[in-house]
């Protein structure tokens, strides 16, 4: 439709309406829009134009006809509006008869239709298909809608599972055509339904245009263009609700045709026309910004955009700049355009990547272009205060062995200055870098030799000062060393730096960015660019803008902080290195430039009476720099063009009441806004304002919806009363909120809120929202305000909240703000309980630079509430703070404390006694002033300074002190410090008098002798005890101030202990041993130490609690030595043992039988030798099985060790018992010799011989002799006699040479017996005496013997027993062997505990069976 046709129809239109008609207003807003509409709105622009028309024909004639015919009945005028629509070509109505004024009318739009008739005809054809195909669609939509809703109303409470009420169809489709797969699910709550392709779930970003996922009104649906063979898969849905989930499933089969490549076009499907890329038409969206990276990090830059029509397989061309440089892709730079956005990424930064990055977008209109800087600064040092990295490496003046490298120097600023560099160079197919010069060279070029023909090469620098090296740069492009008959060559040959950039010049730019311009350098000596610097005003060091040199004498520096004030430098930078710094600029605040601010927007209507309108509306997103404070309204009837002036004098206000209006006219509206720099544009026109008074009982629209303190997850939002009110006084309010985009709202507050704000908590971080706001009175809820702006729950990098506090000066209470941002127009608004504060005599509100502080003039209980601030013209800085009476008061107490000050006291006034028995009076101050002033009053009396009493203090220290001297019943009462220190003052008691002051003077007369007492040797540390490892007690003192005539004693109850090693007191330290300690060693020790100077003396007393914990530390040494228990057999029952470094009774052991106490007794003997403990159970029995426990309580830990006597152990202990207990009885009734034989006897010839001895045995034993190994029979020579059981004999009358021998005595009975060896040695008379031999004594074990009768006494001589007939000990029995003959004539029997120093012959105390095995 071209604007000649738009034109005629127009024109007919307009003329079929009255110029105050809503349809005459639309159609000229309509007719606007095609004179001002592009090639790319056209689309748009004639969808619009087809529903209006569509409308206007079929309602706007009937509405003309029949309000200018009286004549006409509605329902004849509705049927001829009908039947000439319905006509395909427009034929003018049989002239009838009508007035005049009919006949005017009628003539006036025959003329104007006649006009355009043709083309109107074809037009209103066309746009009656589309708009009865979109009447239809939306009838269906809604009719489905309603369905649905019934639909869910009748089911909403019943749960159902998911189930597909239409499941999915297999499909086979050719290549390269679409298919579209879809199902209807129903089940409550409403299913979630996820696509899968065989099992792997469908993801449309993936590939993107690849799949489309819709979901309308209950029917999902799966659309795959442009099929390919590999789409060919099974295809699932898969519904899911909280009560199951159900599946359906179908086969899509992609087919090509036989001998068909993969570019072929079928002959059903119909041929795409093919598109170049430059003929797309794309419209750029969201844009990167400035960016700031640092090297060694990554960074991508990403440009959405639109793309009409937007296909897969042909993506823009989109290009990349650095620099007005094309760059390529490679491993350094990545580059990607699809899905909507274009992208690149620069993986590892370097500061050769700093530069101005232009995306440039070719369209079928041309290009579409956007800008942005990318700054890299440098990364840590890697030595601090190295210098940067150098950066632009490059070879130049290739040759066969040689080839000049050169570089950019980088930025110093606040780093000591480069002395030179180092060049490295690294071979391809090696892995190392190989440095190239040994001395760092100073200018930024260096010849590099030695280079091999052929062979490539890359290189690199690293930049040195004072504090190191720096890292080094990015390596330079390959280069090959070949013979070149022409190469890039270095330009320049004038030697030295550049001169200084001449005057800088810093202006205005935006808010957090400013625009440096400068002269160039007089002598340039072949330029590489410039380095900006920057310093906060104030500041000491400064700081780079940029990282590589700048080519051009202007530029932009961002990453500002707003408000704040700056100062600029610039130095030249050429191979030789760095000017000297241009002079400064003069300092700038960081300001957005001056502008006229934008258009206001958002104009809405308040209120209306019929004669005027109340209108109000937003600011204006940019303020151009400085406030707004003007608005000029303008006013037209929606059926004109012409504005028309509402105000000559500005409006300050965002709201205005416009008079003399028209009562049932349409008006629209515009708002322009004006600053100090002028005028802006205007806004657009608002919509069309009908002028009739309101009546409705409900409060009209709420306005002017603002935001403060956005934070990640909550805002407050605020807003102004309706200006209708409605039949009654509004009560309260509603807020509503929805995420943006989304039509869904939902009421934040349940109930009514009566002020004008709401706290908004919940949201979720970066989401954006939107806000409504609806009045209540007594008659309902009134009409929704205007739609918010989007908010984003994100809060301003940098925000701060509000901070009470006092005056540390004056002690005022105050709230205080540091804005994160702030220009030179802002201004700080305080609101208590979200209302302005403004003038108010309780509080006083004054601001420098950034911060602005509330002060309350007297704070009291009237303060407490919520206040907030909110600074003007900016991003929406603001915060908020509640004053609570806690906080208050706190705040009050801190504020007395100010303005009435005292001076604090860390500690009050004390006392402390000194050696030599000196007190000394003192206390601390938090802190004193040279000046300090202070004095000492004693029983209402001030001292000085002066003989026996010191008074001083340390600033430092804030001590202020008094030392007595000689400290007397005297000094009683009570002291005081008074002290005064600029205008604060206090003053410190204490009372030393009573119990008190006593025993203050005990100590300082115990001092004084102790002062004395140690002129001479004495102890400096008195007697206490210790317990070694192996649990022997030391008795232990430390001396002082001895020499070696220093002697010292040991005293136990006064007798003097002489120890085996005498002590040395020049060591410092002596100890008395007192081992195996026990109740014996209860008593009161002494140590004296003296020598010619005097003598000291300590006594100790071990008894009582002393004895107990001596015991009680060697308990705990021994407990934790404490071996397990282990299972000891006897004769007289089962013994549990337990070994340990040291046992004592004293100490506290307790035995436990199934956790029962055991008392010793008859029957359960408890006792120890020094290396163990013991619990012995006599002739046990079954009652005796069970667990054991031995606990050694040391006073704070007990130690248990445990054993578990039953089953087996039992079993095995008990038969070994019987075994000791059996052999123990033979061995105490075998016969045996109890005394009488000597071992050797020499006798004289013709002498008697008499061998007589007592025997014991149990039964009676019987007695044999022999001599030499043959028995001896009893004749008139030899007489043998056993009388009474008891003593037998063996007499030789009047012996001779021939008797003497060997002689024994075998005494036995049937438990074993005893056999007793004799040597007889007979001389004659005046023969020599022969030396005595001594006989070998033999002792027969105790063997136990079956009982049976007494054997005969043998006749012939019996041998010695054999081993065969004395049986081995048996493994398990502990006893000790038997022992030889004693000579008592009563056996004593053993004692059941080998005494202290013959040790146990028990197995060893890591075995820890019960039992030996037997052998």
């Amino acid at each position: 439709m071209d604007l000649t046709n738009v034109g005629s129809i127009f024109t007919v239109a307009v003329g079929l309406v009255s110029r105050s008609s809503p349809f005459s207003i639309s159609l000229r807003n309509l007719f606007m829009m095609s004179l001002s509409v592009s090639s790319e709105n056209r689309m748009e622009y004639r969808w619009k134009m087809g529903n209006f028309l569509g409308n206007f024909f079929e309602s706007v004639l009937q509405e003309q006809l029949l309000s200018k015919s009286s004549s006409k009945s509605v329902s004849q005028a509705q049927a001829q509006a009908t039947e000439a629509m319905a006509e395909q070509a427009y034929t003018i109505p049989v002239f009838r008869q009508r007035t005049a004024e009919e006949t005017e009318e009628y003539q006036r739009v025959s003329k104007n239709v006649g006009k355009g008739l043709a083309v109107i005809q074809e037009e209103l054809q066309r746009m009656r298909i589309a708009t009865k195909a979109q009447v239809e669609s939306l009838e269906i939509q809604k009719e489905v809608k309603g369905m649905m809703r019934k639909r869910v109303d009748l089911l909403e409470e019943i749960p159902k599972l998911p189930d597909f009420l239409v499941a999915l169809r297999p499909h086979t489709v050719w290549e390269k055509t679409p298919v579209k797969l879809f199902c209807t699910v129903e089940g409550n709550p409403r299913p979630i339904v996820k696509w899968y392709k065989d099992g792997v779930p469908v993801d449309p970003l993936s590939a993107p245009g690849k799949y489309k996922i819709e979901n309308k009104y209950g029917v999902h649906s799966l659309i795959v263009s442009r099929c390919v063979v590999s789409d060919t898969a099974e295809y699932s849905a898969v519904a899911t609700n909280q009560h199951g989930t159900a599946t359906s499933k179908a086969k899509i089969i992609v087919k090509r045709p036989a001998g068909a490549g993969e570019s072929c076009q079928l002959g059903l499907v119909p041929h795409l026309t093919e598109i170049h890329a430059s003929k797309l038409d794309v419209s750029l969206l969201d844009r990167f910004p400035v960016s700031f990276g640092v090297e060694g990090n990554s960074i991508r830059l990403v440009c959405t955009m639109v793309v009409v029509p937007d296909l897969p397989n042909i993506p823009p061309i989109a290009q990349w700049y650095r620099d007005d440089k094309l760059l390529k892709p490679s491993k350094l730079v990545e580059m990607s355009v699809g899905g909507g956005a274009a992208s690149l990424t620069l993986p590892h930064l370097a500061k050769d990547d700093e530069g101005l990055y232009t995306l440039r977008i070719f369209t079928k209109d041309g290009t579409a272009e956007h800008s942005a800087y990318l700054f890299v600064s440098d990364a840590a040092p890697s030595a601090p205060g190295a210098p940067g990295a150098p950066m632009s490496v490059k070879a130049y003046d290739v040759n066969s062995d040689y080839v000049l490298v050169a570089w950019k120097p980088p930025n110093t600023v606040n780093e000591a200055p480069i002395t030179g560099y180092f060049v490295d160079r690294f071979e391809a197919g090696t892995d190392t870098w190989v440095q190239c010069n040994d001395a760092p060279v100073k200018i930024c070029k260096y010849p590099v030799h030695g280079l091999r023909v052929g062979h490539s090469y890359y290189f690199r620098v690293r930049a040195v000062n004072s504090s190191g090296i720096s890292r080094p740069s990015r390596k330079s492009d390959k280069v090959t060393a070949l013979d070149a008959a022409e190469s890039e060559r270095l330009q320049g040959t004038d030697e030295g730096v550049p001169s200084a950039p001449g005057h800088v010049v810093a202006t205005r730019n935006t808010k957090s960015s400013v625009f440096v311009q400068w002269e160039a350098p007089k002598h340039l000596k072949h330029l590489m660019g410039y380095y900006i610097d920057g310093r906060v005003v104030g500041a000491k060091e400064w700081f780079a803008c940029n990282h590589k040199p700048f080519k051009h004498t202007r530029f932009v520096v961002h990453g500002l902080i707003p408000g704040e004030t700056y100062v600029f430098r610039v130095q030249a930078v050429n191979l030789f290195g760095l000017s000297e710094e241009s002079q400064e600029s003069s300092p700038i605040a960081v300001e957005p430039a001056l502008a006229t601010p934008s258009a206001p927007f958002g104009i809405t209507m308040l209120s209306s009476d019929g004669s005027s309108i109340t209108v109000a509306w937003k600011s204006p997103k940019h303020c151009g720099g400085s406030k707004v404070n003007a608005y000029y309204i303008d006013k037209r009837d929606a059926d004109t063009l012409v504005w028309k002036e509402v105000n000559l004098n500005a409006v300050t206000e965002r709201m205005c009441t416009v008079e003399n209006l028209k009562e049932g006219t349409f008006y629209e509206f515009r708002v322009t806004a004006g600053n100090m720099a002028g005028v802006g544009l205007p806004s657009a026109a608002s919509i069309p304002m009908k002028c009739e008074a309101w009546t409705m009982e409900e409060p009209g629209p709420a306005y002017d919806l603002s935001f403060s303190e956005v934070r990640s997850h909550s805002l407050v939002i605020l807003w102004r009363a309706p200006i209708y009110t409605g039949a009654s006084a509004v009560t309260g309010y509603f807020v509503d909120m929805a995420k943006k985009g989304s039509s869904e709202f939902v009421t934040l507050n349940q109930e009514a809120v009566s002020h004008r704000y709401l706290q908004v908590t919940g949201l979720e971080e970066g989401e954006s929202y939107v806000f409504r706001v609806r009045a209540v009175n007594a008659h309902g809820v009134g009409k929704p305000s205007q739609l918010s702006e989007p908010v984003c729950a994100k809060a301003i990098p940098g925000t701060k909240e509000i901070v009470a506090g006092v005056d540390e000066e004056t002690g005022d209470v105050f709230l205080s703000l540091e804005a994160c941002e702030i220009c030179e127009t802002s201004k700080f608004v305080w609101s208590k309980n979200y209302k302005p504060i403004g003038d108010c005599p309780r509080v006083a509100v004054t601001t420098k630079g950034r911060t602005s502080r509330l002060t309350f003039t007297n704070p009291d209980k009237d303060d407490l509430g919520k206040y907030s601030v909110i600074v003007t013209d900016t991003d929406g800085v603001s915060a908020s703070h509640t004053l609570t009476e806690d906080a208050l008061n706190t705040m009050l107490e801190l504020s007395y404390a100010i303005r009435h000050p005292i001076v604090p006291l860390k500690h009050g006034l004390n006392y402390e006694v000194l050696e030599k028995g000196h007190v000394r009076f003192w206390l601390q101050a938090v802190k004193l002033s040279p000046s300090v002033s202070y004095r000492f009053i004693v029983n209402d009396k001030e001292v000085t300074s002066g003989e026996g009493q010191k008074i001083s203090h340390d600033v430092a220290t804030g001590i202020i002190q008094m030392t007595v001297d000689h400290f007397t019943r005297a000094n009683e009462g009570t002291y005081t410090v008074q002290i005064h220190d600029g205008k604060a003052k206090t003053q410190s008691s204490l009372v030393l008098v009573g119990d008190v002051f006593k025993a203050a003077l005990k100590e300082a007369e115990f001092q004084r002798k102790e002062h004395i007492r140690k002129q001479g040797p004495h102890f400096s540390e008195y007697l206490y005890f210790t317990v070694t490892e192996d649990c022997t007690v030391m008795l232990v003192c430390k001396v002082a101030n001895v020499k070696k005539e220093s002697t010292l004693h040991w005293y136990k109850d006064d007798e003097e202990i002489v120890p085996d090693t005498p002590p040395n007191v020049m060591s410092g330290s002596c100890a008395l041993p007192l081992p195996l300690f026990s109740r014996k060693d209860h008593g009161v020790y002494k140590a004296v130490l003296s020598d010619d100077r005097g003598k000291d003396t300590s006594v100790f007393d071990i008894s009582g609690k002393v004895f107990d914990d001596i015991i009680n530390a060697i308990a705990q040494i021994a407990g934790a030595s404490a071996s397990e228990l282990v299972l000891q057999c006897t004769p007289e029952g089962i013994r549990l043992q337990c070994y340990m470094n040291y046992y004592t009774e004293e100490m506290k052991t307790v035995w436990k039988h199934k956790e029962s106490k055991i008392a010793s007794s008859e029957k359960m003997r408890i006792g120890g030798t020094a290396e163990m403990a013991w619990m012995q159970i006599c002739d046990p029995s079954d009652k005796e099985k069970g667990h054991y426990t031995m606990e050694i309580s040391d006073g704070v830990k007990t130690h248990t060790r445990t054993f578990d006597l039953s089953g087996q152990a039992y079993t095995d202990a008990y038969e070994e018992y019987l075994r000791l207990k059996a052999a123990a009885f033979a061995e105490k009734n075998r016969g045996r010799v109890v005394g009488g034989l000597p071992d050797v006897v020499t006798i004289m010839e013709e002498k008697s011989l008499s061998l007589t001895c007592t025997v014991w045995g149990e039964p009676t034993p019987e007695v044999t002799w022999f001599k030499n190994e043959q028995e001896v029979a009893s004749t008139e020579h030899t007489r043998v006699t056993f009388d009474g059981g008891k003593f037998a004999s063996l007499v030789i009358n009047k012996v001779t040479p021939e008797d003497s021998g060997k002689y024994s005595i075998n005494v036995r009975n049937k438990y074993g017996g005893e056999f007793v060896e004799i040597t007889v040695s007979v001389y004659r008379h005046g023969e020599k005496i022969p030396e005595p031999k001594l006989g070998q004594p033999k002792a027969a074990a105790a063997t136990p013997v079956p009982p049976k009768s007494p054997a005969p006494p043998s006749k012939t001589p019996t041998p010695t027993p054999s081993k065969a007939q004395t049986p081995a000990p048996s493994m398990k029995s502990p006893t000790p062997a038997s022992t030889p003959i004693s000579k008592s004539p009563t056996p004593t029997p053993k004692s059941p505990t080998p005494p202290r120093s013959v040790k146990s012959p028990t197995p060893p105390r890591f075995m820890k069976s019960p039992t030996p095995p037997r052998k």
